[in-house]
Protein backbone atom coordinates (compact mmCIF):
# COMPACT_ATOMS: atom_id res chain seq x y z
CA UNK A 1 0.00 0.00 0.00
CA UNK A 2 2.76 2.71 1.21
CA UNK A 3 4.31 1.69 -2.54
CA UNK A 4 1.24 2.44 -4.72
CA UNK A 5 0.79 5.84 -2.40
CA UNK A 6 4.58 6.91 -3.22
CA UNK A 7 4.04 5.74 -6.54
CA UNK A 8 0.42 8.19 -6.74
CA UNK A 9 2.37 10.82 -5.55
CA UNK A 10 5.31 10.71 -8.09
CA UNK A 11 3.19 10.59 -10.98
CA UNK A 12 0.94 13.37 -9.47
CA UNK A 13 3.69 15.12 -9.03
CA UNK A 14 5.62 14.88 -12.55
CA UNK A 15 1.89 15.56 -13.98
CA UNK A 16 1.14 18.96 -11.48
CA UNK A 17 5.09 19.81 -12.86
CA UNK A 18 3.89 19.46 -16.71
CA UNK A 19 0.89 20.84 -16.43
CA UNK A 20 1.86 23.88 -14.51
CA UNK A 21 4.55 24.89 -17.74
CA UNK A 22 1.88 24.66 -20.02
CA UNK A 23 -0.29 26.82 -18.18
CA UNK A 24 2.71 29.33 -17.81
CA UNK A 25 3.50 28.83 -21.36
CA UNK A 26 -0.35 29.70 -21.96
CA UNK A 27 -0.46 32.19 -20.03
CA UNK A 28 2.76 33.82 -21.64
CA UNK A 29 0.96 33.95 -24.96
CA UNK A 30 -2.35 35.62 -23.60
CA UNK A 31 -0.15 38.36 -21.82
CA UNK A 32 1.99 39.24 -25.41
CA UNK A 33 -1.39 39.48 -27.05
CA UNK A 34 -2.79 41.53 -24.50
CA UNK A 35 0.48 43.70 -24.93
CA UNK A 36 -0.54 44.25 -28.83
CA UNK A 37 -3.84 45.44 -28.00
CA UNK A 38 -2.49 47.87 -25.44
CA UNK A 39 0.18 49.37 -27.87
CA UNK A 40 -2.45 50.04 -30.53
CA UNK A 41 -4.74 52.11 -27.98
CA UNK A 42 -1.80 53.74 -26.66
CA UNK A 43 -1.14 54.56 -30.38
CA UNK A 44 -4.79 56.23 -31.05
CA UNK A 45 -3.98 58.00 -28.02
CA UNK A 46 -1.24 60.05 -29.36
CA UNK A 47 -2.64 60.00 -32.65
CA UNK A 48 -5.83 62.11 -31.30
CA UNK A 49 -2.96 64.41 -29.33
CA UNK A 50 -0.92 64.86 -32.28
CA UNK A 51 -4.02 66.24 -34.75
CA UNK A 52 -4.61 68.29 -31.24
CA UNK A 53 -1.42 69.81 -31.29
CA UNK A 54 -1.31 70.48 -35.01
CA UNK A 55 1.11 68.23 -35.78
CA UNK A 56 -1.03 65.75 -37.64
CA UNK A 57 -3.53 66.88 -40.69
CA UNK A 58 -7.00 66.15 -40.49
CA UNK A 59 -6.63 63.55 -43.51
CA UNK A 60 -3.55 62.03 -42.31
CA UNK A 61 -4.51 61.73 -38.65
CA UNK A 62 -7.71 60.16 -39.88
CA UNK A 63 -5.50 57.72 -42.01
CA UNK A 64 -3.19 56.57 -39.58
CA UNK A 65 -6.07 56.23 -37.11
CA UNK A 66 -7.99 53.81 -39.36
CA UNK A 67 -4.94 52.00 -40.24
CA UNK A 68 -4.01 51.61 -36.05
CA UNK A 69 -7.74 50.50 -35.71
CA UNK A 70 -7.82 48.08 -38.18
CA UNK A 71 -4.46 46.35 -36.45
CA UNK A 72 -6.24 46.92 -33.15
CA UNK A 73 -9.33 44.83 -34.24
CA UNK A 74 -6.76 42.04 -35.46
CA UNK A 75 -5.03 42.05 -32.15
CA UNK A 76 -7.86 41.63 -30.35
CA UNK A 77 -9.60 38.97 -32.61
CA UNK A 78 -6.89 36.70 -32.56
CA UNK A 79 -6.17 37.14 -28.52
CA UNK A 80 -9.78 36.14 -27.97
CA UNK A 81 -9.16 32.83 -30.57
CA UNK A 82 -6.31 32.23 -28.12
CA UNK A 83 -8.41 32.29 -24.91
CA UNK A 84 -11.51 30.20 -26.50
CA UNK A 85 -9.69 27.25 -28.33
CA UNK A 86 -6.04 27.11 -26.31
CA UNK A 87 -7.35 26.34 -23.07
CA UNK A 88 -8.98 23.50 -24.05
CA UNK A 89 -6.13 22.49 -25.81
CA UNK A 90 -4.50 22.66 -22.82
CA UNK A 91 -7.04 21.28 -20.93
CA UNK A 92 -7.07 18.19 -23.17
CA UNK A 93 -2.43 17.67 -23.51
CA UNK A 94 -2.41 17.73 -19.66
CA UNK A 95 -5.33 15.13 -19.11
CA UNK A 96 -3.76 13.43 -21.92
CA UNK A 97 -0.19 13.55 -20.18
CA UNK A 98 -1.51 12.31 -17.02
CA UNK A 99 -3.23 9.50 -18.13
CA UNK A 100 -0.11 8.43 -20.02
CA UNK A 101 1.81 8.47 -16.79
CA UNK A 102 -0.49 6.42 -15.01
CA UNK A 103 -1.26 3.84 -17.27
CA UNK A 104 2.40 3.78 -18.44
CA UNK A 105 3.76 3.67 -14.79
CA UNK A 106 1.10 0.98 -13.78
CA UNK A 107 1.41 -1.48 -16.57
CA UNK A 108 5.44 -1.10 -16.33
CA UNK A 109 5.58 -2.30 -13.16
CA UNK A 110 2.61 -5.00 -13.40
CA UNK A 111 4.46 -6.72 -16.46
CA UNK A 112 8.32 -5.77 -15.01
CA UNK A 113 7.96 -5.54 -11.57
CA UNK A 114 6.72 -7.63 -8.73
CA UNK A 115 3.34 -6.22 -6.61
CA UNK A 116 3.23 -7.61 -3.59
CA UNK A 117 6.73 -8.53 -2.73
CA UNK A 118 7.79 -7.16 0.28
CA UNK A 119 10.27 -4.75 0.65
CA UNK A 120 13.99 -6.84 0.50
CA UNK A 121 16.95 -4.58 1.36
CA UNK A 122 20.61 -5.42 1.28
CA UNK A 123 21.02 -6.27 5.00
CA UNK A 124 18.02 -8.74 5.11
CA UNK A 125 19.23 -10.01 1.64
CA UNK A 126 22.73 -10.15 3.58
CA UNK A 127 21.36 -12.17 6.94
CA UNK A 128 19.61 -14.15 3.97
CA UNK A 129 22.90 -14.96 2.23
CA UNK A 130 24.17 -15.69 5.45
CA UNK A 131 21.54 -17.94 7.25
CA UNK A 132 21.50 -19.94 3.85
CA UNK A 133 25.35 -20.59 4.45
CA UNK A 134 25.01 -21.83 7.65
CA UNK A 135 22.31 -24.26 6.52
CA UNK A 136 23.86 -25.73 3.71
CA UNK A 137 24.29 -29.24 3.75
CA UNK A 138 27.48 -30.59 5.10
CA UNK A 139 30.41 -32.69 3.32
CA UNK A 140 28.93 -36.15 3.61
CA UNK A 141 25.68 -35.03 1.98
CA UNK A 142 27.40 -33.41 -0.06
CA UNK A 143 29.37 -36.40 -1.12
CA UNK A 144 26.41 -38.98 -1.25
CA UNK A 145 25.02 -37.02 -3.62
CA UNK A 146 28.11 -36.16 -5.95
CA UNK A 147 29.31 -40.04 -5.96
CA UNK A 148 27.29 -40.91 -9.02
CA UNK A 149 28.75 -38.05 -11.41
CA UNK A 150 32.29 -38.25 -10.29
CA UNK A 151 34.53 -39.77 -13.05
CA UNK A 152 35.58 -43.59 -11.91
CA UNK A 153 38.58 -45.37 -11.50
CA UNK A 154 41.52 -45.79 -13.74
CA UNK A 155 42.01 -49.37 -14.92
CA UNK A 156 45.02 -50.92 -12.44
CA UNK A 157 45.77 -54.03 -12.50
CA UNK A 158 45.19 -56.71 -9.80
CA UNK A 159 48.54 -56.68 -7.91
CA UNK A 160 47.83 -53.02 -7.17
CA UNK A 161 44.22 -53.68 -5.53
CA UNK A 162 45.78 -56.18 -3.25
CA UNK A 163 48.68 -53.84 -2.47
CA UNK A 164 45.74 -51.29 -1.49
CA UNK A 165 43.69 -54.07 0.50
CA UNK A 166 47.21 -54.24 2.62
CA UNK A 167 47.75 -50.72 2.81
CA UNK A 168 44.45 -50.35 4.26
CA UNK A 169 45.08 -52.70 6.55
CA UNK A 170 48.56 -51.03 7.97
CA UNK A 171 46.77 -47.62 8.02
CA UNK A 172 44.17 -49.17 10.33
CA UNK A 173 46.62 -51.08 12.44
CA UNK A 174 48.85 -48.11 12.44
CA UNK A 175 46.46 -44.88 12.62
CA UNK A 176 49.48 -42.75 12.87
CA UNK A 177 51.76 -44.09 10.29
CA UNK A 178 52.15 -40.55 8.05
CA UNK A 179 53.93 -42.14 4.89
CA UNK A 180 51.48 -44.67 5.28
CA UNK A 181 48.57 -42.25 5.08
CA UNK A 182 49.90 -40.51 2.76
CA UNK A 183 49.90 -43.01 0.19
CA UNK A 184 46.50 -43.97 0.93
CA UNK A 185 45.25 -40.83 0.38
CA UNK A 186 46.97 -40.48 -3.00
CA UNK A 187 45.88 -44.32 -4.23
CA UNK A 188 42.39 -44.04 -3.23
CA UNK A 189 41.69 -40.60 -4.89
CA UNK A 190 43.54 -42.48 -7.83
CA UNK A 191 40.62 -45.50 -7.77
CA UNK A 192 38.21 -42.71 -7.57
CA UNK A 193 37.31 -43.47 -3.69
CA UNK A 194 36.99 -39.47 -3.63
CA UNK A 195 35.27 -39.45 -0.05
CA UNK A 196 38.34 -43.09 1.17
CA UNK A 197 40.69 -40.62 -0.10
CA UNK A 198 39.37 -37.39 1.74
CA UNK A 199 38.97 -39.56 5.38
CA UNK A 200 43.09 -40.60 5.02
CA UNK A 201 44.00 -37.33 4.35
CA UNK A 202 41.98 -35.96 7.26
CA UNK A 203 43.70 -38.78 9.36
CA UNK A 204 47.47 -37.62 8.16
CA UNK A 205 46.67 -34.17 9.23
CA UNK A 206 45.23 -35.52 12.90
CA UNK A 207 48.44 -37.81 13.10
CA UNK A 208 50.51 -34.47 11.80
CA UNK A 209 48.97 -32.22 14.69
CA UNK A 210 51.59 -29.42 15.10
CA UNK A 211 53.78 -29.97 12.35
CA UNK A 212 51.26 -30.18 9.69
CA UNK A 213 52.35 -28.52 6.38
CA UNK A 214 49.95 -25.94 4.74
CA UNK A 215 50.35 -28.09 2.00
CA UNK A 216 48.63 -30.29 3.82
CA UNK A 217 45.64 -28.63 4.38
CA UNK A 218 44.97 -27.27 1.08
CA UNK A 219 44.99 -31.02 -0.59
CA UNK A 220 42.50 -32.06 2.06
CA UNK A 221 40.43 -28.90 0.80
CA UNK A 222 40.88 -30.10 -2.89
CA UNK A 223 39.60 -33.49 -2.02
CA UNK A 224 36.89 -32.39 0.07
CA UNK A 225 36.13 -30.14 -2.71
CA UNK A 226 36.43 -32.31 -5.47
CA UNK A 227 34.36 -35.40 -3.35
CA UNK A 228 31.47 -33.32 -3.47
CA UNK A 229 31.55 -32.39 -6.96
CA UNK A 230 33.10 -28.79 -6.59
CA UNK A 231 31.28 -27.53 -3.42
CA UNK A 232 32.55 -25.72 -0.78
CA UNK A 233 30.86 -27.16 2.51
CA UNK A 234 31.11 -25.64 5.89
CA UNK A 235 33.65 -28.27 6.75
CA UNK A 236 36.37 -27.35 3.53
CA UNK A 237 35.41 -23.76 4.59
CA UNK A 238 36.81 -24.22 8.00
CA UNK A 239 40.07 -25.57 6.62
CA UNK A 240 40.24 -22.88 3.88
CA UNK A 241 40.04 -20.81 7.32
CA UNK A 242 42.67 -22.74 9.20
CA UNK A 243 44.95 -22.54 6.09
CA UNK A 244 44.95 -19.12 5.51
CA UNK A 245 45.46 -18.33 9.25
CA UNK A 246 48.44 -20.42 8.81
CA UNK A 247 49.75 -18.60 5.68
CA UNK A 248 47.65 -15.60 4.57
CA UNK A 249 48.80 -15.50 1.37
CA UNK A 250 48.76 -19.22 0.01
CA UNK A 251 47.67 -19.25 -3.54
CA UNK A 252 44.83 -22.04 -3.23
CA UNK A 253 43.53 -21.11 -0.03
CA UNK A 254 42.54 -17.32 -1.77
CA UNK A 255 40.87 -19.78 -4.40
CA UNK A 256 38.94 -21.48 -2.15
CA UNK A 257 37.85 -18.48 -0.19
CA UNK A 258 37.11 -17.06 -3.74
CA UNK A 259 35.16 -20.34 -4.36
CA UNK A 260 33.55 -20.16 -0.94
CA UNK A 261 32.26 -16.93 -1.62
CA UNK A 262 30.93 -17.21 -5.17
CA UNK A 263 28.75 -19.98 -3.54
CA UNK A 264 27.82 -18.05 -1.01
CA UNK A 265 26.13 -15.02 -3.53
CA UNK A 266 29.00 -12.93 -2.59
CA UNK A 267 30.65 -12.32 -5.91
CA UNK A 268 31.72 -9.02 -4.42
CA UNK A 269 33.61 -10.88 -2.07
CA UNK A 270 35.14 -13.23 -4.41
CA UNK A 271 35.80 -10.76 -7.21
CA UNK A 272 39.58 -8.98 -5.09
CA UNK A 273 40.55 -12.25 -4.42
CA UNK A 274 40.24 -13.98 -7.84
CA UNK A 275 41.55 -10.93 -9.62
CA UNK A 276 44.72 -10.82 -7.86
CA UNK A 277 45.09 -14.96 -8.53
CA UNK A 278 45.04 -14.17 -11.88
CA UNK A 279 47.12 -10.78 -12.10
CA UNK A 280 49.97 -12.10 -10.31
CA UNK A 281 49.90 -15.82 -11.56
CA UNK A 282 50.57 -18.26 -14.12
CA UNK A 283 48.61 -20.06 -16.29
CA UNK A 284 50.12 -22.93 -15.06
CA UNK A 285 48.16 -23.10 -11.96
CA UNK A 286 45.65 -25.43 -11.56
CA UNK A 287 42.88 -22.73 -10.78
CA UNK A 288 43.82 -20.36 -12.96
CA UNK A 289 41.18 -21.84 -15.76
CA UNK A 290 38.32 -21.93 -13.92
CA UNK A 291 39.01 -18.39 -12.42
CA UNK A 292 39.79 -16.68 -15.90
CA UNK A 293 36.46 -18.27 -17.32
CA UNK A 294 34.53 -17.36 -14.66
CA UNK A 295 35.65 -14.13 -13.89
CA UNK A 296 33.94 -11.73 -15.94
CA UNK A 297 30.34 -13.23 -14.56
CA UNK A 298 31.84 -13.18 -11.04
CA UNK A 299 32.96 -9.27 -11.62
CA UNK A 300 29.72 -8.50 -13.20
CA UNK A 301 27.96 -9.46 -9.92
CA UNK A 302 30.28 -6.99 -7.87
CA UNK A 303 29.45 -4.19 -10.33
CA UNK A 304 32.59 -3.84 -12.08
CA UNK A 305 33.70 -4.10 -15.60
CA UNK A 306 36.57 -6.22 -15.79
CA UNK A 307 38.76 -7.18 -18.72
CA UNK A 308 41.35 -10.30 -17.61
CA UNK A 309 44.77 -9.94 -18.07
CA UNK A 310 45.76 -11.80 -21.60
CA UNK A 311 47.93 -15.24 -21.05
CA UNK A 312 51.04 -14.83 -21.89
CA UNK A 313 52.84 -17.85 -23.34
CA UNK A 314 56.82 -18.69 -22.29
CA UNK A 315 59.60 -15.63 -22.54
CA UNK A 316 63.02 -16.85 -24.04
CA UNK A 317 64.62 -16.52 -20.59
CA UNK A 318 61.72 -18.40 -18.88
CA UNK A 319 62.74 -21.32 -21.49
CA UNK A 320 66.34 -20.56 -20.80
CA UNK A 321 66.16 -21.07 -16.83
CA UNK A 322 63.66 -24.35 -17.91
CA UNK A 323 66.89 -25.72 -19.37
CA UNK A 324 68.86 -25.72 -16.52
CA UNK A 325 66.21 -28.28 -15.07
CA UNK A 326 66.50 -32.31 -15.17
CA UNK A 327 64.82 -33.32 -17.94
CA UNK A 328 61.52 -34.73 -16.44
CA UNK A 329 60.97 -30.89 -14.98
CA UNK A 330 62.22 -29.35 -17.86
CA UNK A 331 60.02 -30.61 -20.64
CA UNK A 332 56.49 -30.88 -18.38
CA UNK A 333 57.17 -26.66 -17.50
CA UNK A 334 58.00 -25.36 -20.94
CA UNK A 335 55.27 -27.87 -22.44
CA UNK A 336 53.00 -26.44 -19.51
CA UNK A 337 53.87 -22.93 -20.60
CA UNK A 338 53.62 -23.86 -24.18
CA UNK A 339 50.04 -25.31 -24.30
CA UNK A 340 48.61 -22.51 -22.44
CA UNK A 341 49.68 -20.21 -25.35
CA UNK A 342 48.71 -22.88 -27.95
CA UNK A 343 45.24 -22.74 -25.94
CA UNK A 344 44.81 -19.36 -26.00
CA UNK A 345 45.88 -18.92 -29.72
CA UNK A 346 43.41 -21.44 -30.24
CA UNK A 347 40.63 -19.43 -28.84
CA UNK A 348 41.35 -15.91 -28.91
CA UNK A 349 43.79 -15.53 -31.93
CA UNK A 350 47.07 -13.33 -30.87
CA UNK A 351 49.81 -11.09 -32.70
CA UNK A 352 52.21 -12.65 -35.26
CA UNK A 353 55.07 -12.29 -32.47
CA UNK A 354 52.92 -15.01 -30.37
CA UNK A 355 52.29 -17.25 -33.27
CA UNK A 356 56.45 -16.85 -33.99
CA UNK A 357 56.98 -17.78 -30.13
CA UNK A 358 54.55 -20.80 -30.03
CA UNK A 359 56.86 -22.25 -33.29
CA UNK A 360 60.33 -21.22 -31.39
CA UNK A 361 58.53 -23.38 -28.78
CA UNK A 362 57.24 -26.33 -30.03
CA UNK A 363 60.79 -26.42 -31.79
CA UNK A 364 62.72 -25.95 -28.28
CA UNK A 365 60.10 -29.28 -27.47
CA UNK A 366 61.34 -30.92 -30.48
CA UNK A 367 57.69 -30.93 -31.88
CA UNK A 368 59.08 -30.23 -34.97
CA UNK A 369 55.77 -31.57 -37.04
CA UNK A 370 53.35 -29.62 -34.83
CA UNK A 371 55.50 -26.38 -35.20
CA UNK A 372 55.22 -27.02 -39.24
CA UNK A 373 51.12 -26.89 -38.16
CA UNK A 374 51.09 -24.18 -36.31
CA UNK A 375 53.27 -22.45 -39.08
CA UNK A 376 51.53 -23.03 -41.63
CA UNK A 377 48.05 -22.05 -39.68
CA UNK A 378 49.56 -18.53 -38.96
CA UNK A 379 50.20 -18.18 -42.34
CA UNK A 380 46.56 -18.91 -43.15
CA UNK A 381 45.87 -15.90 -40.82
CA UNK A 382 48.22 -13.24 -41.32
CA UNK A 383 47.61 -13.93 -45.07
CA UNK A 384 46.53 -10.28 -45.93
CA UNK A 385 49.02 -8.45 -43.55
CA UNK A 386 52.45 -8.41 -45.41
CA UNK A 387 54.15 -6.92 -42.12
CA UNK A 388 52.92 -10.07 -40.06
CA UNK A 389 53.52 -12.05 -42.60
CA UNK A 390 57.29 -10.83 -42.51
CA UNK A 391 57.32 -12.14 -39.42
CA UNK A 392 55.82 -16.04 -39.31
CA UNK A 393 58.10 -16.38 -42.42
CA UNK A 394 61.99 -15.56 -40.14
CA UNK A 395 60.36 -17.59 -37.36
CA UNK A 396 59.84 -20.52 -40.06
CA UNK A 397 63.05 -19.88 -41.76
CA UNK A 398 65.32 -19.61 -38.24
CA UNK A 399 64.25 -23.30 -37.92
CA UNK A 400 64.42 -24.38 -41.29
CA UNK A 401 61.05 -24.84 -41.29
CA UNK A 402 60.47 -22.56 -44.69
CA UNK A 403 57.86 -24.08 -47.28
Amino acid sequence: MIFWLLAFLIIAGVAAVMVLALTRAHRSEMDGAASDVQVYRDQLKEVARDEARGVLAETEAEAVRLEVSRRLLDADRRAQARDEHVPGNRRLAAAIIVATLLAGGIGTYLTQGAPGVPDLPMSARLAALEEAARDRPGQEEAEAVAAPILPGPEAVPEDFLELMGRLRTATQERPSDIRGLTLLARNEARLGNFAAARRAQEQLIAAKGSEVAADDLSAMIELMVFSAGGYVSPEAEEYVARLLARDPGHRAGRYFLGLVQVQAGRPDLAFPLWRDLLETGTADEPWSPVVRAAIADVAAGAGVTYEPPAVRGPTAAEIAAAEDMDAEDRDATIRGMVESLAARLAQEGGPAEEWAQLVHSLMVLGDEARARRILAEAKEIFDDDEASMAIIRDAGARYGLAE
